[in-house]
């Protein structure tokens, strides 16, 4: 049995297709599976066990070159994959590139969006998947199981670094015996916090709980900058990791602490998956859909109204408001949202002095 898989999409998004591999793994036991992913995804599934190949897509790649480099690389591409013989394909994007590449493969059985605009590309699939969404990305995900019959063996989320990263962390924090994770950074600034608020954040937990902080952040240089701002405006003395360490090792830092605290960003998923006890600020996404999955009660029981949710060891907060989710880009697309910005210190507080005494 040869499998391919398209996530041709965010670190998040492609993280949470973890379960999905693992029951067709279990359930195919010597199948051969291999994903496609967009460059800059691969490393949270790099050391995935039941992965056989990871075939990147450079979708930045594509846009330097000329059209005709750009008609060969696409064309070497979608010629391996043919060559491949798949026996199933599982397009889990939307979108009209996955669709045709299912249409150029000679997999048996295709399974794909019913989203998919064009009727002919549509049509092209065996089975559709139905959009619904009022489920968690991990619950969608899972879907093709049902379309193939297919018991559902775990839903659990898993993340795997090597030893090398594990090393790495530990000299790095050798004096360090207790932290708390923060990474405040999305790749959607609209996602984000403001700086100010970060900093009382950081300073509560370690001033006024005595906890260490570390806080990371990935190479963006805007990413980096805010780093510097929240840094600086701190009254203690966070540890900073500013894009030095890579998307594994941020896992292997995470594995370690005793809460993690960030927005609706890949790092949460990677701390949802890591069993790190978590608290995510969410406000143009829906933590309906988005939220830190549970692995222990193997779900993501958030809804979409606002407030302080619960769900195990992790938890939501975000505003009651009318608009949210708005799925924006901030208010207005201003990449600003108030509904961020505007979130009570006080209960962000009191809800971190809760999850440290679970």
């Amino acid at each position: 049995m040869k499998i391919l898989i398209l996530k041709v999409q965010t670190i998040g998004d492609t993280l949470l297709i973890s379960s999905l591999i693992d029951n067709l793994k279990g359930y195919f036991k010597d199948a051969r599976i291999d994903i496609l992913v967009n460059e800059g995804t691969e490393d949270v599934l790099r050391h995935n066990p039941n992965i056989d190949e990871l075939i990147v897509y450079s979708r930045e790649k594509g846009r330097s070159l000329s059209k005709f480099e750009r008609f060969i690389d696409n064309y070497s591409l979608l010629k391996r994959i043919r060559m491949s013989k798949y026996d199933l394909l599982i397009d889990l994007d939307e979108g009209d590139r996955g669709a045709f590449i299912s249409l150029i493969s000679s997999a048996k059985q295709k399974i794909g969006s019913s989203s998919i605009k064009s009727n002919f590309l549509r049509n092209r699939y065996t089975h559709l998947l139905k959009k619904d969404s009022t489920k968690h990305i991990v619950e969608t995900n899972l879907e093709s199981l049902a379309i193939l019959n297919i018991p559902i063996i775990t839903k659990k989320v898993t993340f795997f670094w090597s030893q090398n990263d594990e090393n790495k962390i530990k000299r790095k924090l050798k004096n360090i015996k207790q932290y708390i994770h923060i990474h405040p950074f999305s790749r959607g600034w609209f996602k984000d916090l403001n700086v100010a608020t970060t900093a009382k954040i950081i300073d509560y937990c370690e001033i006024k709980l005595n906890k260490r902080v570390v806080i990371t952040s990935s190479p963006d240089q805007n990413e980096q900058r805010k780093l510097s701002q929240i840094v600086n405006l701190c009254n203690s003395s966070p540890i900073s990791f500013s894009g030095n360490l890579s998307l594994t090792e941020i896992g292997a830092l995470n594995k370690k602490a005793i809460l993690f605290i960030g927005v609706d960003t890949a790092i949460m998923h990677i701390s949802a998956a890591n069993n790190t006890p978590t608290l995510a600020f969410f406000g143009p996404t829906s933590p309906q859909t988005w939220g830190p999955w549970n692995n222990y009660l193997e779900n993501g029981l958030y809804h979409r109204n606002g407030g302080v949710q619960f769900n195990g060891i992790h938890r939501v907060i975000s505003e009651k408001k009318e608009c949210m989710p708005c799925n924006n880009e901030g208010c207005n697309n201003s990449q600003v949202s108030d509904c961020l910005v505007k979130l009570n210190i006080e209960d962000i507080f009191s809800n971190i002095e809760e999850m440290l005494k679970l």
